[in-house]
């Protein structure tokens, strides 16, 4: 197990991936935020599926669910049916300018790592996609073991030392 303070060095590292994710969001398309181009994902990833479904997938309440599907239903990106076994629910597919929007994403994502990673050996961009893909699977391993109230109450409190 790692030491303490490699932990803190941890949280600090994480917390500043934030803006790494901001410099990401940037490369989008003016209309497609963040939020939009992971709803767009799931539903190519996963395929059809109700709104229920998609909430639990983004970890959020089912309001803003709600929201960020009529948004991407707004224009065009995605498509709500009624469920032909329960009326009362919605089933969300992807369309085709959804898809479109979903490569120009994927191209603009790419190429910005690209440029940004450009002195980075093949190896060291595989490593790192290696342990962040590892992270993604712990912290799911490590949900399904522990307390809601326990991981938020850790984090928030990981978050408030790297912030001092």
């Amino acid at each position: 197990m790692a030491a303490q303070e490699q932990y803190e060095e941890l949280a600090r590292q994480l917390s500043a991936v934030g803006a790494v994710k901001r410099d990401l969001a940037r490369v989008l398309p003016q209309d497609c935020s963040p939020a939009s181009a992971i709803v767009l994902t799931l539903l190519h990833r996963y395929g059809e599926m109700r709104m229920s479904k998609l909430a639990e997938l983004l970890a959020i309440d089912m309001s803003v669910t709600s929201r960020h599907v009529s948004y991407a239903a707004e224009r065009g990106w995605i498509d709500r049916q009624p469920d032909p076994v329960d009326k009362r629910s919605r089933l969300l597919r992807l369309l085709p300018a959804g898809e479109a929007l979903l490569e120009e994403v994927s191209a603009r994502y790419t190429e910005a790592l690209a440029t940004c990673l450009e002195d980075w050996s093949d190896d060291d961009v595989g490593r790192l996609t290696e342990l962040l893909g590892r992270l993604r699977r712990s912290f799911g391993d490590c949900r399904a073991r522990a307390p809601q109230h326990a991981l938020a109450h850790h984090t928030a409190d990981s978050l408030t030392r790297t912030s001092a």
